[in-house]
């Protein structure tokens, strides 16, 4: 059984999700990216196999999620495609070698990424 506290949260989240615009939307994604990448990272220094393998499904599953996403009628989507894929081959390598330093170059994709949009987003909302 959930708490309260568990459920007021799901229930704050899913109106987070329900209200976003698109942009922000994707910038979720990208956060959700970065914090399994984290997570990851501290479950494999702490020699947490299975819970770095479930960090790092839900990091893929997320690029899979950016992927769909993308309008191919735009340049950026032609070449943002490549990138998304090479950090999901990636991901699937640190799983299998739990390879710290390809999950830092990873990371540190997922995180430009994350700030480059943040700032499109900041951008987009002035006058």
């Amino acid at each position: 059984m959930l708490s309260s506290s568990t459920k007021a949260r799901e229930t704050y989240q899913r109106n987070q999700v329900q209200t976003a615009s698109p942009g922000e939307l994707t910038l979720m994604l990208y956060n959700g990216l970065v914090r399994n990448i984290k997570q990851a990272k501290q479950s494999i220094e702490a020699k947490q196999i299975e819970a770095s393998h479930s960090f790092i499904i839900r990091a893929q599953d997320i690029i899979t999620e950016l992927m769909i996403t993308l309008n191919m009628e735009y340049d950026i989507s032609k070449q943002l495609m490549p990138l998304y894929d090479y950090m999901k081959q990636s991901l699937i390598e640190v799983n299998l070698k739990k390879d710290l330093d390809k999950l830092a170059e990873v990371e540190g994709m997922a995180a430009e990424l994350r700030e480059t949009w943040a700032q499109a987003i900041k951008l987009a909302k002035q006058p």
